[in-house]
C-alpha cells in the first residue's frame, strides 16, 4: 500500500513522501515492516526526524455526550536528521513493533464494522511538523483469539460491531488507553433472554485475557442488567480448548439464573467495565501457573439449553454475510489536527 502526498505544511515545492508496508496485515505482539521514500522538492532541507504513529478511532463518554477521535497508540521514530538536498530521494526502511494489544480490525479477510486503523507518518522540519495522510493497517488475530471467535461462529452468534471505548477493565492489566469490544447478536436460543454480548481481549506476551458482557432482558426469571464473565489462557493453550462448551456452560447458567456469571450494572463515565466487582474467574495454564482472582469459575462445561445444530465454521462465519465496513481511508478522511488525540 502506498501514499504520496506533497507535505503541505512545508509550502509549495516540499518534500513529498510515500510510505509502503510491506506487512499491510499483521498480529498483536508482530512486527510491521515497509519504507518510508522521501523525494527532496524544489529546496534544500533540514530534516529533523521521521516518525510513523499507529492511530484508530477511540470513543469516550464525556458529561452527557459521546466524543470520537484519533488516537495515536503506539509511536516510533525511523530516522534521526538529516540533509535533504533539491530533489534528492531517500529510502528508510523500517520495522516497528505492533503492541499486543492492538484491536483486531479484520477477521477471515471480512473487514469489522466500526473499526478504523492506520499508519500515519511524521516528518519535522525546522520545527514545522507535517503528519501527512493515513496508510491503512489490517490487524488479523492471533491463534489464540481467533479460537474464541471461531467458538462464537459456531453457537450461532451474529457479528453486530466493533468499537474501541476509552478506558481500562478493572481487573485486568492494561498498557493501551482503550480496549476493544466486539458486540455480537445472540443466537435463537437466548435472543429472547439476552440483547447482546460483548467480547473484549486484552493481550499479552505470555497469555490473553477474555471478558465477555452479556446484557441481559428484564423479564420474569431476570431483573435484566450487565452480568460478566472473565478467562486467562495462555496462547499455546488457547487453541486446544473448546470455547464453544465453555461460553455455551456459561450462558447456559446465566440463563437458568445460575452463578455462572457475575452480576454488575456499574459503569462509570467513560465506559470503564467492572467486571469484578463480584470477583472474576479463571486461570493461566502451562508455564503461567493458576492467578484466580476468585470466584467460581463461569466457564465450566455445562449443561443447560442446547444449540442446535453447531455449524462448522471458521472464524470468518462471525462476520459472513455482513456488509464490509468503511475502508479506512474513508473513515479517515476529514481528520485533521483539530481532532483530539
Amino acid at each position: 500500500m502506498i501514499f504520496k502526498r506533497m507535505l503541505g505544511a512545508f509550502g509549495v515545492g516540499g518534500p513529498s513522501v510515500d510510505t509502503v508496508l510491506s506487512t499491510p496485515r499483521v498480529q498483536p505482539g508482530g512486527a510491521l515492516h515497509g519504507e518510508v521514500r522521501i523525494k527532496g522538492g524544489d529546496f534544500d532541507a533540514e530534516i529533523e526526524y521521521v516518525a510513523l504513529g499507529l492511530v484508530a478511532r477511540a470513543e469516550s463518554e464525556r458529561g452527557e455526550g459521546e466524543h470520537v477521535g484519533l488516537l495515536e497508540f503506539h509511536h516510533a521514530t525511523v530516522s534521526g536528521p538529516f540533509s535533504l538536498r533539491t530533489g534528492q530521494d531517500r529510502v528508510i526502511p523500517f520495522q516497528i513493533p505492533v503492541p499486543w494489544e492492538a484491536p483486531i480490525s479484520e477477521i477471515g479477510g471480512q473487514h469489522l464494522h466500526g473499526m478504523a486503523l492506520g499508519v500515519r507518518t511524521e516528518l519535522a522540519i525546522a520545527a514545522a511538523v507535517d503528519k501527512g495522510d493515513l496508510d491503512p493497517l489490517v490487524v488479523e488475530p492471533l491463534p489464540s483469539q481467533e479460537a474464541v471467535l471461531r467458538a462464537f461462529s459456531q453457537l450461532g452468534f451474529h457479528f453486530k460491531s466493533a468499537d474501541l471505548e476509552m478506558g481500562h477493565i478493572r481487573g485486568v492489566h492494561q498498557q493501551l488507553p482503550f480496549y476493544q469490544e466486539i458486540e455480537f447478536y445472540p443466537p435463537p436460543a437466548y435472543s429472547g433472554r439476552i440483547n447482546e454480548v460483548e467480547l473484549t481481549f486484552v493481550t499479552n506476551p505470555g497469555g490473553i485475557d477474555i471478558i465477555l458482557e452479556a446484557d441481559k432482558r428484564s423479564g420474569g426469571y431476570s431483573h435484566g442488567g450487565d452480568v460478566y464473565a472473565h478467562w486467562q489462557t495462555d496462547h499455546h493453550g488457547a487453541p486446544h480448548r473448546d470455547w464453544a462448551a465453555e461460553i455455551n456452560g456459561w450462558l447456559a447458567g446465566l440463563a437458568q439464573g445460575g452463578h455462572g456469571a457475575f452480576q454488575s450494572g456499574h459503569h462509570d463515565p467513560y465506559g470503564h467495565h467492572d467486571p469484578y466487582a463480584h470477583g472474576g474467574h479463571g486461570g493461566y495454564g502451562g508455564h503461567h501457573g493458576d492467578h484466580h482472582h476468585g470466584g467460581h469459575h463461569g466457564g465450566h462445561h455445562g449443561g443447560g439449553p442446547g444449540w442446535g445444530t453447531v455449524a462448522a465454521a471458521g472464524a470468518a462465519g462471525v462476520v459472513g454475510g455482513f456488509v464490509a465496513g468503511e475502508i479506512v481511508e474513508e473513515i479517515f478522511e476529514g481528520d485533521d489536527e483539530g481532532d483530539d488525540d
